[in-house]
């Protein structure tokens, strides 16, 4: 069925009604002159010929859509540039075809439409028409449901954070995240934390709202844009106030397109929780439980190739930023036998940012062990998978070193005085791999160690495959004159062994698997009276670790459990 349309032709004398496009106008038409007067003497050029007689007839569609079609014509012009919108790239077009457009904002109001005709040698010729618009607009009912829910009601969404593959990037030549996909809750907690509102009044108003705790998810490439003055490091994306740039309750469009079969949702001026520059996103799917979209990026600063980036979407009861703080809620008794702290390593991903933070790069001198490796957090060093946590040393080359780690901490997430600490754990194999378990003194930036105190609940050599050691690291016994301890345990690299410390104002007793090997007697003469944190991380090489093997490819640490009695 053909649309009917308002045939309105015009004929397009030399009135200028240029109103906002006045100063538009006069750049372009300044800039083929100045490259008229660059042109040597001697070089050809041809007449200079300014299109004549310019008409355009506008069609107007009688369906409230907001469908316009403009279809000009110019005695000598090449080319023309339509500009329907004067914040939008113009329709560029040929001599006898027609410029399409489609106005979303619903009301009835003026709309002002400027036509450019380039002629030979980049003479130029323009105009401005108004154009009266009654629009209302209407989206798919099935979309809109999903979408928003029920009229004045609206829908609330948030990330599918508890789903690999939430968020990525790929080449948009094709149709999936193949460069990057995330794993659950690996992001920044400042983008789980947002919350996506789509509603609608059921008279063509279309509204979106976000929601963000503090500052918004932005694409390290973008941040430029908004802070010029800037210097963001490579992939480093960052939280940033985006409320001075950015619209945070506006409106929304859904367009479908008949030839692609695909449908479009366009926010004004405003984004779906993490800015790449993209405010269109094509919808991937969607149902009443699920929101995929992908947006086209073309990055800011640097300028680099297209990417492609894939969001999901579930509604704000079915998921969101999972709960993982490992505090139990319980007071212990004082004889270490109240289980208060647990991290069970059951949500997937990186490690719960509620419970550990990450150590970084390499420290001074190799954390003062000469260590070889470049601890990151990236989810090949560091994850999450299966209900353990796995940290795995890699033979790579990464920021000048020949290896990459990871180490986590509980500093300032817990930290505590006394108790029994339970790490169910299977160590890594290779000559060279140097894991450890242990806790380090929470005052150790003021009172630097070894005052600050370390107790060693496990560690374990590589090129000494079946024994562990437990340690207690204090003034005077330190480094390789700590008070250390040994024990045989066979298939430490193949089988999961609890390894423990129960530690209490009178003594520190290291185990492994329930059997108590080490013991040292506490005393106010020692520094293991206050607060300490927990520590996991496997080193390559170093003081203890010694020389690694050439072959050495990647091995792992696992985890299945961290509990602390009080």
């Amino acid at each position: 069925m053909t649309i009917p349309f308002i045939m309105t032709t015009l004929i397009m004398q030399t009135k200028t009604h240029l109103m906002n496009y006045k100063k538009l106008i006069f750049a372009l038409l300044a800039l083929p002159l100045l490259l008229v007067s660059c042109q040597d003497d001697d070089t050809p050029f041809g007449d200079v010929l300014a299109p004549t007689n310019l008409e355009a007839t506008i069609d107007i569609a009688e369906d409230l859509s907001g469908n316009v079609s403009v279809t000009p014509t110019a005695e000598y012009a090449l080319t023309f540039h339509v500009y329907f919108k004067p914040d939008l790239d113009p329709v560029v077009i040929g001599p006898g075809e027609s410029a399409n457009f489609r106005y979303t904002d619903t009301g009835v109001y003026t709309q002002d439409i400027v036509i450019i005709a380039y002629g030979r040698g980049g003479a130029a010729s323009s105009i401005s028409r108004s154009i009266d618009l009654d629009v209302i607009l209407i989206i798919d009912p099935v979309i809109l449901e999903n979408l928003a829910g029920a009229p004045n009601q609206g829908k609330r969404w948030v990330w599918d954070s508890g789903t690999t593959g939430h968020f990525g990037v790929g080449d948009p030549a094709v149709d999936f995240a193949n460069y990057f996909i995330a794993t659950p809750n690996q992001l920044n907690p400042c983008m789980y934390d947002d919350v996506l509102i789509f509603s609608y009044d059921g008279m063509g108003d279309y509204r979106f709202q976000l929601e963000p705790v503090d500052a918004s998810f932005i694409n390290w490439a973008e941040i430029k844009r908004f802070f010029p003055n800037d210097t963001p490091g490579q992939f480093n994306d960052e939280c940033r106030d985006l409320t001075p740039f950015l619209s945070f309750d506006t409106s929304f469009v859904v367009l479908d397109d008949a030839n692609t079969e695909t449908s479009t949702l366009t926010l004004q001026n405003s984004f779906l929780s993490y800015w790449s520059g993209a405010s269109s996103y094509e919808i991937v799917s969607l149902t009443e439980d699920q929101l995929v979209v992908r947006g086209l990026q073309d990055p800011f600063d640097p300028p680099g190739a297209q990417l492609a980036w894939y969001h999901t979407f579930v509604p704000e009861t079915t998921s969101g930023p999972v709960e993982c703080s490992g505090s139990t809620g319980e007071t212990g008794s004082g004889a270490n036998d109240v289980l208060v702290w647990a991290e069970e390593f059951d949500v997937e991903g990186a490690p719960c940012s509620e419970n550990w933070n990450y150590d970084l790069g390499t420290g001074d001198f190799g954390w003062g062990n000469n260590e070889a490796q470049h601890y990151t957090d990236d989810p090949s060093n560091i994850v999450v998978d299966n209900g353990v946590l796995r940290i795995t040393a890699r033979s790579e080359f990464f920021a000048g070193s020949n290896y990459t780690s990871a180490r986590i901490k509980t500093n300032q997430n817990f930290d505590f005085t006394y108790g029994r600490v339970e790490v169910r754990a299977k160590l890594p194999s290779g000559e060279g791999t140097w894991p450890a378990i242990w806790l380090l003194g929470s005052d150790f930036q003021t009172n630097t160690w070894p005052g600050c105190g370390e107790m060693d609940i496990m560690e374990h050599v590589g090129n000494n495959p079946d024994e562990v050691f437990s340690s207690v690291h204090y003034p005077g016994n330190s480094g390789g004159n700590a008070v250390t301890q040994g024990i045989n345990v066979p298939g430490a690299t193949e089988d999961f062994h609890v390894y423990a410390v129960d530690w209490n104002e009178d003594a520190i007793i290291y185990s492994v698997d329930g059997n108590d090997y080490h013991t040292i007697a506490n005393t106010s003469l020692l520094p293991f009276d206050s607060d300490f944190f927990i520590i996991l991380n496997v080193a390559m090489g170093g003081s203890l670790g010694g020389n690694i093997d050439p072959n050495f490819d990647s091995s792992s640490m696992e985890i299945d459990y961290v509990r602390v009695y009080q």
